[in-house]
């Protein structure tokens, strides 16, 4: 018999605006149907106004677990009981745990990243020297966790300088601010801007100006291959787009949200089949 939601079946979300283009469900829902775990997800699009409101609607309705995604990973954290590991540095959250009625925001942006990396390309950050393209708080993860993987070098650039430089002091001085120059002599460049996205067509940088063997990660999956990623494997260069972070970010709050392992081959499998539109 097929499985259906019950009295019984625990329930989490993700909360955002807008949120009907989100993943999570389709990655959630695969992962418990693989271990046949009495959970289900939803998306809930809740405005900046509401999401007070909201919190509060998790609190009474017991929902197991959240996403967070934007524009509420900053605006969540005073929501919340308590904010732990990256998450209180970064001051950012996208995964929600309930623990004893109490509401503990993560984030798992940092470890999805890396782990995504190392599934795509074969590569471990440690050693290299990174370029991170943006300031938001996708940047700001992937920044922190190159540098808690062993990168030597970890350069923030944004199009503001101010605002770069206060990012990265804010970090804790792990990171610094760049500058196009840095681009040359990376190992690794990571796309964490809006560049490339279907609403923000365009490249963030120009191939040519980089070395063959660097490595180049967009964070961007809609679409699918972006022109930075086009253009980078017409030059042998290695460059891969944002589904395997997507992926093992998911995984992360997964684990977080039932203590079982997340069935990484169901997830990324069921990820592809919808982004094929199958």
């Amino acid at each position: 018999m097929d499985w259906a939601p019950s009295g019984a079946t625990r329930l989490a979300a993700v909360l955002g605006d807008p949120v009907r283009h989100s993943l999570s469900p389709v990655i959630h829902n695969a992962a418990f149907g693989a271990l046949g775990l009495d959970w289900t997800f939803v998306a809930l699009e809740v405005t900046a106004a509401g999401l007070a409101d909201a919190v509060r609607g998790v609190r009474a309705l017991g929902l197991a677990g959240l996403s967070v995604t934007m524009p509420h990973k900053e605006s969540i954290v005073g929501l919340l009981d308590e904010v732990v590991g990256d998450a209180a540095l970064l001051g950012a959250v996208n995964c929600v745990r309930s623990s004893g009625g109490r509401l503990i925001g993560h984030n798992t942006d940092g470890v999805g990243f890396v782990e995504g990396m190392r599934s795509d390309t074969g590569r471990d950050p440690a050693g290299m020297c990174g370029v991170v393209l943006g300031t938001g708080g996708a940047a700001r993860a992937v920044a922190l966790a190159l540098a808690g993987h062993g990168a030597v070098d970890v350069a923030l650039l944004g199009r503001d300088p101010s605002r770069t430089a206060m990012v990265a002091e804010r970090l804790g001085g792990v990171i610094r601010a760049g500058t196009p120059v840095d681009l040359a002599a990376a190992d690794l460049v990571v796309n964490a801007s809006p560049v490339g996205m279907e609403a923000h067509p365009g490249t963030p940088v120009d191939p040519a100006g980089l070395d063959g063997g660097t490595v180049v990660v967009d964070l961007v999956y809609h679409p699918i291959e972006t022109e930075l990623v086009r253009d980078c494997r017409s030059r042998g260069i290695v460059a891969a787009n944002g589904v395997a972070m997507l992926v093992h970010q998911a995984a992360a709050a997964f684990e977080l949200w039932t203590g079982a392992a997340a069935p990484l081959e169901a997830i990324r499998s069921a990820v592809d089949r919808h982004l094929a539109g199958d």
